[in-house]
């Protein structure tokens, strides 16, 4: 069993409930998990039954309705908003089915917006954010707009952006649902040598079962708890 400083991520009892006038929803209860560092685990389950209202509870987009959650052995539940906004920015990284990029900004300056929300002087943090989009392979994109990539370049700038303050949790949901086969397995390579190269966590939300595969673990979500745990390769 893994020791509490090997974990960069744990739940304990965690709950989501939405109350919508006389129905009460329960989308998740009595979650217990713990991920280690330099993990890659996938969360897999029917559509409907909580995956991505877990990745907003532990990336800290949401409030749970109990439970606790530390990362990093931070008790971030008990943080307040300001407080939880400089961990988020400093310590998580976040990658959606859609890039969600600024379609005004170059690639060079969407991957900045993290530093932007951060420091004042994020101009000249440029260097950082060049040698994140090579990491990517999009050394030649830089000063390309999201309209002038296409939707793989897109993604890429996508995990470039997540990944420029070096944060120890990377959230992934959905990566590849708006990729084709072919790019779908070239971004789990690229997590998959971004995950060795730099030891960073990720967790995954996916359906995709080939590239859920590829991971240390997957968790199984069904009726609001982790139903089964497959191991798929040993970490280290």
């Amino acid at each position: 069993m893994s020791s509490q400083t090997d974990n960069i991520l744990v739940a304990r009892r965690l709950a989501k409930v939405y109350n919508s006038g006389p129905a009460r929803v329960e989308v998740l209860r009595d979650i217990n998990l713990s991920i280690r560092r330099g993990e890659i685990v996938v969360i897999m389950g029917p559509s409907g039954v909580g995956k991505s209202t877990l990745l907003n509870l532990v990336g800290t987009l949401d409030v749970p309705s109990s439970g606790e959650i530390l990362i990093d052995n931070e008790a971030v539940h008990k943080f307040d908003e300001d407080r939880l906004a400089s961990f988020r920015n400093r310590n998580i990284g976040f990658i959606f089915q859609f890039h969600y990029l600024m379609p005004e900004f170059t690639a060079l300056e969407n991957v900045l917006i993290p530093r932007m929300i951060r420091s004042s002087d994020w101009r000249s943090q440029e260097g950082d954010a060049r040698a994140m989009l090579e990491e990517v392979g999009l050394g030649e994109r830089l000063h390309h707009r999201p309209n002038q990539l296409s939707g793989w370049e897109q993604q890429r700038v996508a995990i470039a952006r997540a990944l420029i303050n070096r944060p120890a949790l990377v959230l992934a949901d959905e990566p590849t649902g708006d990729l084709d086969r072919t790019n779908s397995e070239a971004l789990y390579s690229l997590i998959l040598d971004l995950n060795r190269k730099y030891q960073q966590t990720f967790i995954i939300v996916t359906h995709d079962e080939s590239c859920a595969e590829k991971a240390h673990r997957i968790l199984y979500l069904l009726d609001g708890i982790v139903d089964k745990e497959e191991v798929c390769r040993p970490l280290g």
